[in-house]
């Protein structure tokens, strides 16, 4: 046997393999390149999608874009309003505190009322309620014992002590009722007309926000796990990867919904909480007052995992806001969603139009045609 011929035909082999795989590669690292670069980054539903991930746009493709409703920004603004950014570490405003005492600080209108009341009403009334109960105890105790009453008195009742003791707790629950009330219908007030309706879809064991008002997509949010959460800065089963992006100083109509089970929406901060019930829709409004990521939880035992479903609101800016709606897929703004509305509206205007002359013309045809027999006959 000839190795060396053997030898030869091995390598001539070789290099032929090796040419077809550099053929072979060629279309795919055109392919690579070309989609490499698309006017806008896909953006896609799935629990592991990254918001930041849809900012790295065409600035070409970003050119008159709107980025606040009606207004149209071009050049350098395009560039600005098509990246995009997340809220870093440095921008989390509400989430518990190691050692904290008491309600957490509150950037909702309802919740600064809320706890004015609890500090102001509540707990000066159960102090001095508790501090007067445990002084008549003691006194009683102390006062009217066996071995400081050795006859024992026959007193059955007293008409002043029956009295205070009847009117004064009805005072105190008047008083108490005025601010409770007004709290109470303060937080089920109806949402106005031009507030932005968000829906809070509660899974097992997971978050979807839909935003009716701006083409309808929904962000699916689960929690991040402890290393990915850590290297963020976020708190560790309070951090998501998906957050629910909000405008700041607008009103928002919150709805709730359970797609499997009771889940309830729940967040300190901004004194909110609604629950999701399966087979129908709540819904409350909602104001942030200041930019900042506020974090939540489930409140309700939904499961295996419910201690898992974190929630976490970025209040953003209006033209913020409508910079991240157009990142999402099928995401509008308001303005423009009124837009395609109106054209909408046109086109099926236009369609009866249409219809009524096309049934006319046959109509016009044969008259003209009577009107020139006529005139023939005539001649």
């Amino acid at each position: 046997m000839n190795f060396g011929a053997l030898a030869r035909t091995k390598l001539h082999l070789l290099a032929l393999l090796l040419a077809a795989l550099a053929f072979v590669s060629l279309p795919q690292a055109g392919f690579a390149q070309t989609a490499a670069a698309p006017d806008v980054a896909e953006v896609t539903d799935s629990p592991n999608t990254d918001l930041s991930a849809a900012s790295d746009t065409n600035p070409q493709a970003t050119e008159n874009r709107s980025v606040a409703d009606g207004e149209t920004v071009i050049g350098d603004e395009a560039d600005a309003g098509s990246a995009f950014q997340h809220f870093g570490a440095d921008m989390i405003v509400g989430q518990p505190e190691s050692g904290a005492f008491g309600f957490q600080e509150q950037h909702s209108e309802n919740g600064r009322f809320g706890l004015w009341m609890h500090d102001a009403i509540l707990m000066p009334l159960i102090t001095a309620i508790s501090v007067f109960v445990l002084f008549l105890l003691m006194w009683v105790v102390f006062r009217y014992n066996k071995r400081a009453n050795q006859v024992p008195s026959k007193t059955s009742h007293n008409t002043l002590i029956e009295v205070i003791w009847t009117v004064l707790p009805v005072l105190i629950l008047v008083g108490i009722a005025v601010p409770s009330i007004t709290l109470l219908a303060r937080q089920y007030e109806s949402p106005p007309e031009n507030a932005i309706t968000i829906k809070a879809n509660g899974y097992q064991w997971y978050w979807g926000y839909e935003y009716l008002d701006n083409g309808g997509f929904e962000v699916i949010s689960n929690m991040l796990d402890e290393e990915e959460a850590l290297t963020a800065g976020e708190p560790h089963q309070l951090a998501v990867d998906n957050r629910m992006v909000v405008p700041v100083g607008v009103p928002l109509r919150i709805q709730t919904f359970g797609a499997d089970v009771i889940h309830s929406f729940g967040i300190p901060s901004l004194w909110f909480k609604l629950d999701a019930v399966p087979g129908r829709i709540n819904e409350m409004m909602l104001t942030i007052d200041r930019p900042g990521i506020y974090y939540g939880q489930c409140m309700e035992l939904c499961g295996a995992r419910h201690g898992y479903m974190p929630i976490a609101i970025e209040a953003r800016s209006l033209e913020d806001y409508n910079a991240w709606v157009q990142t999402q897929p099928g995401g509008m703004t308001r303005e423009q969603v009124r837009a395609a509305a109106a054209q909408e509206a046109a086109a099926a205007a236009a369609v009866p139009a249409n219809d009524a002359a096309a049934q006319d013309a046959p109509a016009a045809e044969e008259e003209n045609a009577e009107v020139a027999a006529a005139e023939a006959e005539a001649a």
